[in-house]
């Protein structure tokens, strides 16, 4: 018996706790597949270690229980490792929230997992004998991501897609399928891999020359597409690096928009020439800009040139007798000229509000944002910018939903400009995540990215998903850089997620022709 034919029996036959461990295990290995180790043969690995688990499940009497218990443990240790970066939120403000930090860091992955349990489970419900269940596996799983990106507002962060963050070229998939259907493929890749256990290759052979053809498809794009810059468009990317504990506080209020405007009026980069469009991260001046006339009078002055500043920042909105807060993006055009603004739609639950909120508040569990909790906008909408094609809006968060990025009764926009404050998701990993989902968006939708941070990372993101002058976290700085034209409309950006249900249908019938023979 070959080395993989003695692993795949021994996985098939555990049982019990060590069943358990080995899914755990599996599963927080396989998320060093994604951002910032991107290390992809590892979360294919851990797909086809799934699939000999579910083997296991298969052959015992209560298969889809043991099917879902160990689709939780795999899912469980993925989002656990995955998702680690999310307790540097809590530390923001330890006095008030450390305290949830434990329980966020479990149950957050723990619901997440449940996605996967009940793919599993519904899986095992299905499952065949030979290359059958490795359609069936891939299909259910690819459709629980696209839930766990659409239902209780969604979550669609750390896909299977993002597992190609290492490799551009396999990326550009994306233009084609988008995120979840590149996802599908590489759930079938990695659960393709159970089948050379039992020494037949045909489905991972196949799986492996697909994925070449698609590294062969987007190398030839990269390689092939000339990215034109638009004429007279010069943007500036402001990075104020201003840690979260300070950005709020009265004492450093000055100093923090003192740091905005000397980053702004530094002299003009040679090869950009002067700015023309100013842009600042979320949130960047820390109080309600609108509310403050001074601060009005100096943009008016420091954009008298000509020149267009958008900035992220509170917005407080009174109607009757309410106050409404919004996190809202401000563009002020030439001469500080009476802005057009636009309000997050896709709010972050317990960073922006808090679901069930009189249950929860009785229980002491708050927001981590200060203010009020904030309500919602109307949804992706266009803003006008004086000598700039129109724009969609990405505040944080938005960017991570795929083909949810634009209106779709609006023309196409000319571009994406994404402003975050990614301190919240600390120093290492959460960041890196948030920008390779930022890179997905631009090739999925063919447009540029100007992404400004408050600590990084800021970069011009061309409709490639290739990064101009990228400035490291814990930085401040600025990019100054062109506006690269948009590319001709792609696939996934006419046909959206029909092409990802087109998959899934085609694998549906794969799985039932095999299952034939």
């Amino acid at each position: 018996m070959s080395f993989l034919a003695r692993m795949g029996a021994g996985v098939r036959v555990l049982t019990g706790w060590r069943r358990l461990l080995l899914a755990f295990a599996m599963g927080a290995v396989s998320a060093t597949g994604f951002a910032p180790l991107s290390f992809f043969p590892a979360l294919l690995i851990g797909y086809g270690c799934l699939v000999l688990l579910i083997d296991g499940a298969d052959a015992s009497p209560r298969p889809v229980h043991r099917a879902m218990s160990a689709g939780w443990a795999f899912f469980f240790g993925q989002f656990l490792v995955g998702l680690h970066w999310i307790g540097f939120a809590f530390m923001i403000d330890p006095s008030a929230h450390l305290w949830q930090m434990p329980f966020a860091l479990v149950s957050l992955p723990a619901g997440l997992a449940l996605f996967g349990a009940l793919a599993c489970g519904l899986a095992a419900y299905f499952w065949q004998d030979g290359p059958a269940r490795v359609f069936v596996f891939a299909v259910i799983l690819a459709a629980a991501e696209w839930l766990r990106g659409h239902i209780f507002t969604g979550f669609p962060w750390n896909l299977s897609a993002y597992g190609w963050g290492a490799s551009l070229g396999v990326l550009q998939a994306a233009s084609l399928m988008g995120a979840y259907g590149l996802s599908f493929l590489t759930i079938l890749l990695g659960g393709s891999l159970a089948e050379l256990t039992e020494k037949r290759w045909h489905v991972p052979a196949a799986c492996a020359l697909l994925f070449a053809a698609l590294w062969g498809f987007g190398a030839h794009r990269v390689a092939s597409t000339t990215i034109t810059d638009i004429p007279g468009v010069s943007l500036r990317l402001v990075q104020p690096n201003i840690p979260q504990r300070e950005k709020y506080a009265r004492q450093f209020t000055m100093r923090n928009w003192q740091r905005l405007m000397e980053l702004s009026i530094r002299p003009a980069n040679a090869v950009t020439g002067r700015p023309t469009h100013i842009i600042w991260p979320e949130a960047a001046t820390g109080f309600p800009v609108a509310r403050v006339p001074s601060a009005l009078d100096q943009i008016a002055l420091f954009t008298a040139r000509g020149q267009t500043l958008m900035t992220g920042s509170d917005r407080i909105d009174r109607a009757g007798d309410g106050l409404f807060f919004y996190n809202s993006l401000y563009l002020f055009g030439p001469g500080g000229a009476l802005p057009v603004v636009y309000d997050k739609f896709h709010l972050v639950p317990f960073g922006e509000y808090v679901p069930f909120a009189k249950l929860l508040g009785s229980l002491g569990v708050t927001k981590l944002t200060t203010g009020g909790g904030f309500s919602s906008g109307d949804g992706p909408k266009l803003l006008a910018a004086a000598g700039a094609p129109p724009i969609s809006v990405l505040i944080c968060f938005e960017v991570i939903f795929p083909h949810a990025v634009t209106d779709p009764k609006a023309q196409r926009p000319g571009w994406f400009v994404n402003i975050t404050d990614d301190s919240w998701f600390g120093p290492w990993a959460g960041p890196r995540q948030h920008l390779l989902i930022a890179r997905t968006r631009a090739i999925e939708e063919g447009l540029a990215i100007a992404r400004a941070a408050n600590t990084g990372i800021s970069v011009l993101i061309d409709p490639l998903g290739q990064l101009r002058a990228p400035l490291p976290l814990n930085q401040a700085g600025i990019v100054d850089t062109r506006l690269p034209a948009a590319l001709p409309q792609t696939l996934y950006a006419r046909f959206g997620d029909l092409i990802f249900l087109l998959l899934l249908v085609t694998g549906a019938f794969a799985a039932f022709m095999l299952a034939r023979k």
